[in-house]
This record gives C-alpha cells, sequence and structure tokens, in this order.
C-alpha cells in the first residue's frame, strides 16, 4: 500500500514514516515510479514503533529492539522480549542521572538568587 494510506492506517504522519526509514526503522519496497509501497506485515512494526517512542525511547533504542527481532508482532501481545527490559531500564536510569544533575544545577542556582536578593542594595525613586 501507498505511504498516505499506510500512514492513515497506522495512526502516524508520512512524514513519521520517512524518517523511521531515514533512521533504518522501516524498509518499504519502491515501485517502477519509486514510490514506497508497505506491507501489510509492516504495520505492527511501525506501531511499535510508534507505542516505543511516545513511552519515552529513542530511535536509537528502537533500533535495538529492531535488531532482537522485537518489532514483527505488538509488543503488548505475550510473551514480551527480553531486550524489552533492558532498553527501557537503561533508558529510565540514563533519564533519573540527567534528572538529578539538572536538580543540583537548580539549586545552585536557587542559592545564588538568595545570594543577589541579599547583595542587591534597593533603589530610591527619584524624586
Amino acid at each position: 500500500m501507498r505511504i498516505g494510506e499506510f500512514a492513515e492506517r497506522v495512526g502516524v504522519s508520512p512524514r513519521s514514516l520517512r524518517y523511521y526509514e531515514q533512521q533504518g526503522l522501516l524498509s518499504p519496497s519502491r515501485d517502477a515510479n519509486g514510490h514506497r509501497e508497505y506491507e501489510e506485515a509492516a504495520l505492527d512494526r511501525v506501531r511499535n514503533i510508534k507505542d516505543l517512542l511516545v513511552a519515552g525511547l529513542t530511535t536509537d533504542d528502537v533500533l535495538l529492539y529492531l535488531s532482537a527481532g522485537c518489532l514483527e508482532h505488538r509488543l503488548t501481545d505475550s510473551p514480551r522480549c527480553a531486550a524489552e527490559v533492558e532498553t527501557a531500564q537503561r533508558r529510565l536510569a540514563g533519564l533519573e542521572d540527567r534528572i538529578a544533575r539538572l536538580q543540583q544545577v537548580r539549586d545552585r542556582l536557587v542559592q545564588h538568587c538568595a545570594e543577589l536578593e541579599e547583595a542587591v542594595v534597593p533603589q530610591r525613586d527619584s524624586p
């Protein structure tokens, strides 16, 4: 099926499909005119990609799912792919680390603002 119909069926934009292809997550065939042709089997893969990105994973993370063969069947079906847990936990640990570092920066900035407020001499209104 063509990109427009495929995008509508899976609930993503044609632009997203082209991006997924650019990132190595999809490989649609091409017809004689060069138009992308998507197989019915790719619907599950794209739904999985969409769900994983919405969950907070990156396209690099999704590539790990692809290399582990996890994207060909709906991820919501059992049994789940073993690569999912490791990838999601690694992404979560990275986010928690970034949040902690941002919190430290915020705390330093709060302290700096408090010091500035104490050191600033109030300006008098001009007559």
